[in-house]
């Protein structure tokens, strides 16, 4: 990709805007454009390489603005996320338009166009349209565990990633009053997610999802066990050590969103979703939680046995596919996770169990643990598609067996949840309105102009930890 050019270049900037994203940007477009901006704006934006990924592709940091305090947005953590790429465009182009958010608040604008742009890639069959949950599902990508360039769960010095590393050190380095790291939710509604409260975002959670018609999910499976600091608003706890495991059942890990919470630095996980599902914003009570609870159990462990059936029978031939070992972690990571999380929403088993019970069960909650379920089911299902057909044949006759399965969990998806499109613009627009919004409270914050209302949170909080 070319580098913009230096101020003392010539140049003949564009007056005007980029045409709107109306669909996600891949990894070379996001390069493309950020360069574009920089060459129409070259006195106020720069671009800059502060890393690669393990297969060698740029990691790019477009910084708008020249205030002495930094603001950090992470695009693209996970690689099936991609509505962050479209966001920090998006948020580029308003903080270049208006002053108010450079000089008028002294604040640099620094974007990370994305954080795993070798699985990015990954999600090229299904990136840039026509988008159904089929298609989505089928071509998926999201690397196992040990692969997501956010979690720290042997700590930051013991970070083996480079694209981690690499994050590491713009942390350490502009030390920001502010960080965002924006994620996707493939099915279910939008929420935010902090490592500080930030009184009145609840109400500017609700103002936009009002108005741009996205729901508010209000019992997150991500959140499950987490303190609520307002509707669709969570607190993350703070991270404690764990096994493998552990690590990879529960989010109260290290990560790169607590790593510089040292400098007092308010990270905000902003969650839009890409099918929405009107049942997550349902605070009502459910009319029989324990027969849903049961159902939803009985399902998890039956798509686990049978999927672990397909896997055995995929994987003796899995060694002659590229790639394979990437594809099989997250497989692996799905069915390992499954049977404890089915046990733990039994409520016949939970009372039995040295853990903590499931919380107050709304029509919110059980549809967002609904969701979850056929999700691991989903994707694991998906994942095995593209292993058996990758390899140009299917010698374990699989093939017609999983795309029974992900059609019939697909319409489940439409058919009993509801799920509807969001487009991406809209999906854009919901993030950057947000990102705006927590910075400005968390400006103040910084500058004392308001009370942070912090809580002490604990660290006993655990909560499955696939972050959606």
């Amino acid at each position: 990709m070319r580098t913009p050019p230096t101020s003392g270049e010539p140049t003949a900037p564009r007056r005007c805007a980029l045409p709107p994203l109306l669909r996600y940007p891949t990894v070379d477009e996001l390069g493309a454009r950020a360069t574009a901006l920089v060459a129409r704006h070259p006195r106020s934006a720069r671009l800059r390489r502060i890393g690669a990924s393990r297969a060698g592709t740029p990691l790019w940091l477009l910084s708008v603005g020249h205030g002495s305090r930094h603001v950090l947005v992470v695009a693209g953590p996970h690689a099936n996320e991609p509505v962050g790429g479209a966001t920090v465009l998006l948020l580029a182009e308003r903080a270049l338009s208006d002053p108010r958010l450079t000089e008028g608040a002294d604040t640099t604008w620094n974007l990370l166009l994305c954080l795993d742009p070798d699985g990015l890639r990954h999600n090229e069959g299904w990136l840039t349209g026509p988008y159904s949950l089929d298609r989505y599902f089928r071509r998926f990508f999201r690397p196992g565990f040990l692969e997501q360039p956010e979690w720290l769960p042997d700590g930051s010095g013991a970070a083996v990633l480079p694209e981690t590393r690499a994050l590491l050190a713009v942390q350490d380095e502009l030390k920001p009053f502010f960080q965002c790291s924006l994620h996707g939710v493939d099915v279910g509604g939008g929420f935010v997610e902090l490592t500080r409260d930030l009184p009145g975002l609840a109400q500017t959670v609700a103002q936009t999802s009002a108005r741009l018609g996205i729901p508010r999910e209000l019992g997150a499976y991500d959140a499950l066990y987490w303190p609520t600091l307002g509707p669709a608003v969570y607190g993350i706890p703070p991270p404690r050590r764990g096994d493998l495991v552990a690590a990879i059942t529960e989010a109260a890990v290290e990560s790169t969103w607590y790593h510089p919470h040292r400098h007092g630095t308010v990270t905000a996980v902003v969650e839009a979703p890409m099918w929405a599902v009107d049942a997550v914003g349902d605070g009502s009570a459910p009319a029989d939680a324990d027969t849903e609870l049961r159902a939803l159990s009985r399902a998890l462990r039956r798509d686990t046995r049978l999927l672990r059936g397909i896997l055995a029978r995929v994987r003796p031939h899995a060694a002659a596919v590229p790639d394979a070992a990437r594809l099989l972690a997250p497989v692996d990571d799905y069915l390992l996770v499954s049977p404890g999380l089915a046990d733990a929403w039994d409520p016949d088993l939970v009372d039995h169990r040295p853990r903590r019970p499931l919380p107050a069960l709304t029509t919110a909650r059980l549809t967002a643990l609904r969701i979850a379920g056929r999700r691991l089911a989903l994707r694991t299902a998906g994942l095995l598609h593209q292993l058996v057909t990758r390899a140009g044949r299917d010698p374990a006759g699989v093939l017609p067996e999983l795309d029974g399965l992900v059609d019939q969990w697909c319409a489940e998806y439409r058919d009993l949840c509801g799920a509807r499109w969001v487009p991406v613009a809209r999906q854009a627009e919901y993030q950057a309105q947000l990102v705006f919004a927590a910075c400005e409270l968390a400006r103040r914050r910084a500058t004392g102009t308001s009370r942070s209302g912090e809580s002490g949170w604990g660290c006993e909080s655990v909560v499955p930890m696939h972050r959606e």
